[in-house]
């Protein structure tokens, strides 16, 4: 037997005996599926299958199915909408966790001076008619901006073309704009790493230009489930009317289609997007992924680009203008799984 076919064979077995362990489990929480393919989840278009891809519903089956997957030994991720990430082309194995957790409410705005909750300092005084928002981490970002302001609630209606989940927001902090989630974050719920629930304040969080505690390994293994935020009462139609205003100017800046948002952040005091296009980049392409020119911070899946075309587009800025400029990009694209070689 060869190497290749030992290996397949390793796999196979690999896959059902965590199959045996875990699958029963998982089903018994929220539909399971094996081998489901990736692309079919990610902005991209892009990935291969995943070993285990089981779809939560809400917040509790969400901490139930980490736990499982945590007590089983095998890696697990949790994908929200898909942005921000770039799944090889080989898949990722072990456990995707589906974040479909999307229930919302929204209560008259009151801080438990008990609490360590405090207002943003973005946010300013509290007024008559603020609220706070409870959404579930699967909740779409956009989605929630632009219910909240067809109800005549503001604070974050320029959000309402950034693609991830709140959950998402939390790890990244997510902004647009000049504006971020840290101006009206006021607490989350997690799943820290001994799979215990915990609240705790947007400080703890310490969130920072396209960052947090989470990402940066301060609250390793933290799972958000649920987040707060603040928002003002405003005007419905004023508020959609802005709302349709940034549509525009979106449209107008960035390339639709199959992307994953901006591929860099912007280093201090410059734009990602001005140095790639100084370095002679805009337009690059590897295979079906191309630098846009409409905006050659965003890569684009023209049709059928894989993974490792991405990879390879993202490395090439990174060498060109740090070649050039001295400086070195950093990725806001996650890349996740295997196959990149």
């Amino acid at each position: 037997m060869t190497l290749v076919m030992q290996d397949a064979v390793r796999e196979r077995k690999r896959a059902e005996v965590m199959d045996n362990r875990l699958i029963e489990q998982l089903r018994a929480i929220a539909p399971v599926k094996t081998g489901e393919v990736l692309s079919r989840h990610t902005t991209f278009g892009i990935g291969g299958p995943a070993d285990v891809f089981v779809t939560v519903r809400n917040a509790d089956e969400l901490a139930r199915a980490v736990t499982a997957a945590r007590a089983s030994g095998e890696p697990v991720l949790i994908l929200g909408a898909g942005s921000n990430i770039l799944v090889g082309d080989a898949g990722i194995r072990g456990v995707v966790i589906d974040n479909q957790a999307k229930a919302t409410r929204v209560e008259p705005l009151h801080i438990d001076p008990k609490s360590r909750v405090t207002l943003p300092t973005a946010f300013g005084k509290a007024r008559e008619g603020d609220a706070v928002v409870w959404a579930e981490s699967g909740v779409p970002f956009a989605s929630l901006a632009r219910q909240l302001a067809r109800d005549g609630y503001s604070g974050i209606e320029w959000a309402a073309g950034i693609p991830g989940t709140m959950g998402g927001a939390v790890v990244y902090n997510a902004g647009a704009y000049e504006r971020c989630l840290a101006d009206v974050l006021l607490a989350v719920t997690v799943l820290d790493r001994k799979n215990a629930e915990r609240y705790l304040p947007a400080a703890e969080m310490k969130l920072a230009y396209r960052s947090s505690a989470i990402l940066r390994g301060e609250c390793a293994g933290c799972v958000v489930l649920s987040v707060e935020i603040a928002v003002t009462k405003g005007v419905s139609g004023t508020l959609m009317r802005r709302i349709a205003e940034l549509d525009a100017r979106r449209l107008s800046a960035q390339p639709r289609g199959r992307n994953s948002g901006s591929t860099f952040k912007n280093p201090a005091g410059d734009n990602a997007w001005r140095l790639i296009d100084a370095a002679g980049l805009r337009g690059r392409r590897i295979g079906d992924a191309r630098l846009s020119e409409k905006h050659p911070n965003f890569i684009e899946n023209l049709g059928s680009a894989k993974a490792v075309d991405v990879a390879a587009l993202m490395h090439e800025a990174q060498r060109r203008v740090k070649e050039q400029f001295g400086i070195e990009l950093e990725t806001e694209v996650e890349l996740v799984g295997e196959g990149f070689a």
